[in-house]
């Protein structure tokens, strides 16, 4: 069957990289550097291998929930809009996965609700309940994104300590009167791996953290703006 000769054709082309991804592997000499390097060194190597992982593991997440929050802002919003008057709010309305923007909505109304005296709402607190709303749903844009700070400054650090640990290891070891290229050539190559990998984590994270800070700051600064909006709704729609 066609399909048949279709897969093992994928199939073929599939284990073609694979081999020439190692391959290039071998013939860059990296697994040589690897297993030249220091207990120390591999173990530098181990740790920022993890670090990797748990930031792309991170980055996917986080992009995912910035991705749906603006986009269940931007429905929610429209719907907030779309009612007449904003006292007519009930969250009952709202049917689906709710937003940042329905919830700080749903904190403002309530405290406006139970501020009412005589037709008069007391705007202190309904800005007080805002702000602490703003203050929760800032925290799930810029939840976790400390941890990818923190492997972009530490990477190429832990990096410099795996050369600096596997160049002092090749020189303690070195015997007296044996100062050889050929001696100190394979673990000072091991050791300089380390500074490699570190960066070769570092580099790329730090342009996606960036990208998601950037992400998460034009969020939070539409949800500032559209609480203030909402607060301005709120008292100038006050029913007598």
């Amino acid at each position: 069957m066609w399909w048949l000769k279709i897969k093992d054709y994928i199939i073929m082309d599939t284990f073609g990289f694979m081999h020439a991804e190692f391959g290039f592997l071998a013939s860059s000499g990296l697994i040589d550097y690897f297993v030249d390097s220091n207990f120390a060194g591999k173990i530098v190597i181990f740790v920022l291998v993890i670090m990797n992982c748990y930031a792309l593991a991170l980055m996917y997440s986080k992009y995912n929930i910035l991705k749906k929050a603006r986009r269940n802002n931007a429905r929610d919003e429209k719907r907030i809009n779309e009612i007449p008057c904003i006292y007519d709010y009930d969250d009952a309305l709202f049917s689906g996965e709710g937003s940042p923007y329905l919830k700080i909505c749903s904190r403002a109304m309530a405290a406006a609700r139970m501020s009412n005296q005589s037709g008069k709402v007391r705007m202190n607190y309904v800005e007080n309940a805002i702000k602490r709303a703003l203050s929760e749903m800032g925290e799930l844009y810029e939840e976790r994104m400390y941890w990818l700070a923190t492997i972009v400054s530490g990477a190429p650090f832990l990096g410099l300590l795996g050369t600096v640990w596997g160049v002092m290891d090749a020189f303690g070891t070195m015997e007296s009167g044996g100062a050889t290229i050929e001696h100190l050539a394979p673990g000072v190559s091991g050791a300089l791996l380390t500074t490699v990998a570190a960066l070769c984590v570092a580099i790329p994270i730090v342009f996606a953290y960036n990208g998601l800070l950037g992400m998460a700051r034009s969020g939070m600064t539409k949800m500032e703006n559209f609480a203030s909006n909402l607060a301005d709704r709120i008292e100038i729609e006050q029913k007598s």
